[in-house]
């Protein structure tokens, strides 16, 4: 499984996918910062660095072709922006390992489950958690479109690993500043406007 680094310290770090490349990667980044009279380069803040596109997985390649790229697109943003904005508040973590393509996967799940409603994903109203043990903490809510009254309710689950960390990271950062995600995840929808129960979907 190749994992994702987001935002290390606030700048984002490229993708590796190999154990020494990552330690290399690192120390190239420290020591652009410790260096006198350079610059870090240009890099996105505020959100989750997205993998190349050389990845020919079976398992990810195959999106749907009826759904909409520009949805698929804004739901995997928004995905990244609420994981950003929770690392330190709610997550507390420096270092956030993401398993590669995970944020479009998901993205793709959430557009194909609100394909059936009225207003499609504009309907929608989607809460983000990550669980962490036993606690479901909330990282974030999406509104793809604040003008229309939602019509139903889903909640992505994403799931936390804590006791299988990035070995190679530890000398450097204290273990608890570093969190892994799982592939897992699991999409709970719930229709506001009707008696029926939840449906639940859970990913591997």
């Amino acid at each position: 499984m190749v994992y994702t680094a987001a935002l290390l310290f606030g700048h984002g770090v490229p993708v590796m996918s190999e154990e020494d490349s990552v330690m290399e990667m690192i120390g190239k980044y420290f020591s652009e910062l410790t260096s006198p009279g350079r610059r870090t380069p240009s890099v996105r803040r505020g959100s989750v660095d997205s993998c190349d596109d050389t990845d020919n997985s079976p398992q990810y390649a195959n999106f749907d072709a009826d759904l909409d790229c520009e949805e698929k697109r804004y739901m995997t943003q928004q995905i990244e922006r609420c994981l950003t904005e929770a690392k330190a508040s709610t997550l507390h973590c420096q270092v956030l390992l993401l398993p590669r393509q995970m944020t479009t996967r998901v993205g793709q799940d959430v557009v194909r489950s609100s394909a059936d409603e009225p207003c499609g994903l504009r309907g929608a109203s989607i809460k983000v958690y990550v669980e962490d043990k036993d606690d479901l903490k909330s990282v974030g809510s999406i509104h793809p479109d604040a003008s229309v009254t939602p019509t139903f309710e889903l909640s992505v689950i994403l799931k936390a690993d804590r006791n299988d960390g990035w070995p190679s990271l530890k000398h450097i950062f204290h273990t608890n500043k570093v969190l892994k995600l799982r592939p897992e995840y699991r999409l709970v929808k719930r229709k506001l406007y009707s008696s029926a129960s939840p449906v639940i979907h859970d990913f591997n």
